[in-house]
């Protein structure tokens, strides 16, 4: 008889790693790196190096300050800086995309324990700290067109100033007011969909996020166009609302997540304060993530009932 090995599942191995995950969506993210220097210039790429370093420069300094083994080579660090730049104006100091930085990866990611334990999504988190702490800077966008700063077409829909707003056309190619590296829907659905051709994740979360936005924004007689290719929305649906770590694992869960992160969208948006609503969704959704986990998760054959 020959040898049995025995071993702790799971029994079936791939070569996937989290390095190699953060690579795939670091390309993915190429395309909209590449519009947001075209639209803004060079100072959109100068705001990412500087997020990307910092955020590498304060994960390697608190492993050595707290004598942990150092994880910057897996590139979750790296992607971090890139989707917190994504989220921040081009006009942005430079020091506070410093302190934005420095706040995703040591408090809302480290502090927690580092990669895989952090209840929240760090770029969501330090987006709506920077918010609060810099609301001045972190509403000042600039308008590709002239250069000078202006209003996104969100905050014209809510100050009802719709004949102001781009085309369709221009909006979903990014040519208008937001965030770096938000505004070009195309460039986010083209990295979005190699995601899903590379099985590094799923249509669940992203197609219902945006769905629901797009259907709530009709159902309450608003343009569902609009509402869709403005702010930060397939940035978030992609990119943040696909986090491993923070968002649910089963199909099921991440519909839920999907549907409920888009009705806060909306819920924000039109009936909120502030005119944009994906990150304050996400995070509140992430909270939510155990219990969505623990709701959804099929119940093996013969297995006893979740508590």
């Amino acid at each position: 008889m020959s040898e049995l090995t025995v071993s702790a599942s799971p029994h079936i191995r791939e070569g996937t790693s989290t390095r190699s995950l953060m690579l795939d969506v670091i390309i993915a993210l190429a395309p909209a790196l590449v519009s947001s220097v075209l639209i803004f210039g060079a100072r959109a790429a100068l705001v990412v190096c500087v997020c990307v370093a910092t955020c590498v420069a304060s994960e390697w300094a608190f492993a050595k300050a707290m004598k942990r083994q150092n994880t910057i080579s897996d590139f979750s660090a790296a992607l971090t800086g890139i989707i917190l730049a994504f989220n921040l104006p081009v006009t942005i100091p430079i020091w506070q995309a410093v302190f934005g930085s420095a706040v995703a990866i040591v408090l809302v990611k480290q502090l927690f324990g580092g990669l895989g334990k952090n209840f929240a999504n760090p770029a969501a988190t330090a987006r709506i700290i920077m918010t609060l702490a810099f609301s001045a800077t972190m509403t000042t966008w600039m308008l590709p067109i002239d250069g000078v700063t202006g209003a996104t077409p969100l905050a014209m829909l809510a100050g009802g100033d719709a004949g102001s707003l781009p085309g369709l056309k221009n909006m979903f190619l990014g040519i208008h007011g937001g965030s770096l590296g938000e505004t070009s829907s195309a460039a986010l659905l083209a990295g979005g969909l190699y995601l899903i051709v590379r099985r590094v994740i799923t249509w669940h979360t992203p197609v219902t996020f945006i769905a629901t936005v797009f259907a709530l924004s009709w159902l309450l007689g608003h343009d569902p166009f609009y509402l869709v290719l403005s702010g930060g929305l397939f940035l978030g649906a992609i990119f943040m609302a696909t986090d491993y770590v923070t968002t649910p694992y089963t199909s099921a869960g991440k519909l839920l997540f999907g549907l409920g992160a888009g009705f806060l969208t909306i819920l924000i948006r039109l009936y909120g304060s502030y005119p944009e609503g994906v990150s304050f969704s996400i995070l509140l959704m992430n909270i939510l993530t155990p219990h969505i986990n623990r709701l959804t998760v099929t119940k093996p054959l013969g297995g006893a009932k979740n508590k």
